[in-house]
């Protein structure tokens, strides 16, 4: 299972080229795709999305928040914030979403490399 960053799924949406466009949409034929909630929250948040767009992202699973989460997301951000480096709250959130789950993370968002030096966050950088 995967997951995929805002900006790879912006990018696949728009047909823009890209290892991590072609990796996601073979992993939606598979059916290996899972949705991290502030990435849904940030796509339905464009008031220009399709509404056939809204219903199939609404369909693809969400990974599930865990008991502690909301706690082990600030301290992620903290030890970043910490390293004098960038965290974007969103950011933060999305990789502890998946560093919870043990999923593998598609982006475009260099941001993301913090992440996986301060945490075990395995991501995938696409272009």
């Amino acid at each position: 299972m995967i997951a995929a960053d805002t900006s790879t799924w912006v990018a696949f949406l728009e047909g823009s080229p890209g290892r991590d466009a072609e990796l996601l949409d073979r992993a939606l034929e598979d059916r290996q795709v899972v949705m991290a909630p502030v990435v849904l929250t940030e796509l339905l948040s464009d008031p220009k999305l399709p509404p056939g767009v809204s219903k199939t992202l609404k369909q693809i699973p969400l990974l599930d928040l865990q008991l502690g989460y909301w706690q082990r997301a600030g301290a992620l951000r903290a030890q970043v914030l910490g390293k004098h480096r960038r965290a974007r709250l969103g950011d933060a959130l999305i990789a502890q979403s998946c560093i919870d789950a043990g999923t593998a993370l598609l982006t475009r968002d260099r941001d993301f490399q913090v992440f996986a030096e301060t945490a075990k966050l395995e991501f995938l950088l696409g272009s």
